[in-house]
């Protein structure tokens, strides 16, 4: 029988000591090594499995990175048997069916019943790294800005005034990059090859090696 109560701190690899520095940098491995975008050849079921790991290492990193959810984590695995707490990542959804209402109910960037949004969490915890990656990927408005604003400029002046309107425009699309999405929902909508690429890229600043 799959186990009800997650260990949290096997899906991190880390210890019941760890501080929040670790805890952060052991989510940011974890999290880039089973991160479901990096399996571009993957079966269904190969693509499944890496969601559910996915997101179980992001519900570790949501409760035992806030201290008060910690506690109350703590207390709860006090409590448990080391059979009771066997790193299944299914058990997790079962934690968070079971205990969410103790951390508040529902949270911003979480999904009912309080379980975080796992694409949330890597963005917000990636976002100075992923930013720069997924500008350079896919700066969809400063592109569609620059082309508008040239056919415009063009209309009204020719040549001249397709470079000062491509150039109006890029720079109008560049603000609308920059405020207008979050970090994460921009890199969910580049193409599957260039998530792969900018997660490589990640992975090589963050473990040294590519995935």
């Amino acid at each position: 029988m799959a186990s009800t109560f997650p260990d949290y701190y096997a899906f991190l690899h880390i210890s019941q000591t760890a501080t929040t520095e670790e805890i952060r940098t052991a989510y940011k491995k974890e999290s880039l090594r089973t991160h479901p975008d990096r399996l571009t050849n993957a079966t269904p079921e190969e693509k499944r499995a890496a969601t559910e790991r996915f997101q179980a290492v992001a519900d570790a990193y949501y409760v035992l990175s806030d201290t008060t959810r910690r506690r109350e984590y703590d207390s709860l695995y006090s409590t448990r048997n080391r059979r009771e707490t066997e790193p299944d990542v299914s058990s997790s959804a079962n934690f968070f069916a079971q205990f969410a209402n103790m951390f508040g109910g529902s949270t911003a960037g979480a999904t009912p019943p309080g379980r975080p949004d796992a694409d949330n969490v890597f963005g917000d915890v990636f976002e100075e790294l992923l930013r720069p990656e997924v500008q350079r990927h896919g700066p969809w408005w400063s592109w569609t800005g620059g082309v508008c604003g040239a056919g415009i400029g063009f209309i009204v002046a020719n040549v001249p005034g397709l470079m000062v309107g491509a150039y109006a425009g890029n720079r109008l699309g560049a603000i609308r990059d920059a405020k207008g999405k979050s970090v994460a929902a921009v890199f969910g909508e580049l193409g599957g090859n260039e998530r792969a690429q900018i997660l490589k890229a990640l992975a090589m600043k963050v473990l040294g090696t590519a995935l």
